[in-house]
């Protein structure tokens, strides 16, 4: 049975209002602006959630990733450095669908050591663009309802994943702030919508937030370095430190989705479960009288600028 903490069921009160009126309510907006973050059920049906994640069977089935790319993700400062220096695979990716890894799943050689569909840790960055499914997703009526009951006039999308949180090996994600890898000026532009394909519990790796955090600025930033250096990325500044006693869980039922502000401090432990944990997320920016940071290592190209939510 899937263990959710008593204190949540208070939604459920939410989200009959949800389906009375607007799918946000207007106390889902005060939360969000006051806490930095938000659960709203039900923005997927079961049967949707599962063609998602059929189709993300399909692409994994398919995929080729060249042994030099074969690389794994963290949201860690060192880790960072280390793993990224091979790839420029990493920072060309948000045009393109591409492959990041658990760690743990090749040899030396860069062979699997564990079943293919079981060694990734994402699939990123631009599903949105790329699949039909997920661009169905992302363009939804709820999804602009909420962008809209937000105020946002001119949201684009910054980038999509498919997050798998692997049953025994998903890696923790360290404390950290969207705004630290997607930084605008000014702050404040960027959300993230984080859409739960599977129930995502205490157990098997929810989300973790220091509610209010997103008031406090951000303390470190990734950077693209200088053209022909390495690595391909850098960190200025570090991460607070954080009190684990401040942190509070978010779990969201399977087709729920969590509003992420994206400067609020948030986390998530290993995956010790038997128990899978997919999402689909993506990231919005409002563009209006927004600066895009060149040094973010995300750039929109040619071949894909950054796409209106509102398409016409």
């Amino acid at each position: 049975m899937t263990n959710f903490p008593h204190c949540t069921f208070s939604f459920f009160k939410i989200s009959s209002e949800r389906t009375r009126m607007d799918f946000m309510t207007d106390r889902d907006v005060q939360k969000y602006k006051e806490d930095g973050y938000v659960v709203l059920d039900g923005l997927l049906t079961p049967q949707e959630c599962d063609e998602l994640k059929q189709r993300m069977n399909e692409i994994v089935d398919r995929m080729d990733v060249p042994e030099h790319c074969r690389i794994s993700f963290s949201t860690d400062h060192d880790e960072q450095l280390q793993k990224q220096g091979n790839a420029d695979y990493f920072i060309t990716s948000g045009d393109k669908v591409r492959f990041f890894f658990e760690k743990g799943v090749f040899d030396d050689k860069g062979e699997f050591i564990v079943p293919k569909q079981r060694s990734l840790n994402k699939v990123g960055h631009a599903l949105h663009a790329h699949e039909s499914l997920y661009r169905k997703v992302t363009h939804s009526p709820k999804v602009q309802g909420i962008a809209k009951k937000l105020g946002l006039s001119n949201p684009v999308i910054l980038q999509s994943m498919y997050i798998f949180k692997q049953p025994g090996i998903g890696g923790e994600v360290t404390p950290h702030q969207d705004a630290t890898f997607l930084y605008t000026e000014p702050l404040g532009r960027v959300m993230g919508l984080w859409i739960a394909l599977e129930d995502a519990t205490v157990n098997n790796g929810c989300l973790w937030f220091i509610p209010g955090s997103h008031s406090t600025g951000i303390s470190r930033r990734m950077v693209r370095t200088p053209e022909d250096t390495y690595p391909l990325t850098d960190f200025i500044g570090r991460e607070r430190p954080y009190d684990e006693e401040t942190f509070v869980a978010a779990p969201v039922r399977k087709g729920g989705v969590v509003l992420i502000h994206g400067e609020v401090v948030h986390r998530s432990a290993q995956n010790n479960s038997d128990d899978s944990r997919h999402v689909y997320t993506f990231h919005i920016m409002e563009a209006l009288d927004t600066h895009w940071s060149p040094d973010n290592w995300l750039q929109p190209t040619e071949e894909l600028p950054f796409t209106p939510l509102y398409l016409k």
